[in-house]
């Protein structure tokens, strides 16, 4: 007899889905916050106190590091990114037919403005 006809238990489809680059399940970082602050790197400290007031407004968690050699570069680019970014954008729900009509006509909005 072979093994094939033995029952050696129910085979799992999902396999180490995350141990070998599956699924990401820590994947949402929210930047600026307290457990993930922002790394910035400002060049004087008139500078430094702008970005700190900019941060506080914000109500963001930032790291802000003082570079004062010969030839440093500013950074403060994921700080501009998240104060540049828009808002949410909504649209107003356009009326079903039977919906009353809009105009104020008192028909329904398939027999006004269709």
């Amino acid at each position: 007899m072979s093994d094939k006809f033995f029952f050696k238990g129910r085979q799992d489809a999902r396999q180490h889905h995350t141990a070998y680059g599956g699924f990401q399940t820590n994947a949402s970082q929210k930047s600026g916050s307290k457990k993930h602050p922002l790394k910035l790197v400002v060049t004087s400290e008139a500078r430094q106190q702008e970005v700190e007031a900019l941060v506080a407004e914000a109500q963001l968690h930032a790291d802000i590091t003082l570079d004062t050699r010969e030839g440093a570069v500013e950074s403060v680019a994921e700080l501009t990114a998240i104060l540049n970014k828009g808002g949410t954008i909504t649209q107003a729900k356009t009326p079903s037919r039977n919906d009353p009509c809009s105009c104020g006509s008192g028909l329904k909005f398939k027999k006004c403005c269709a």
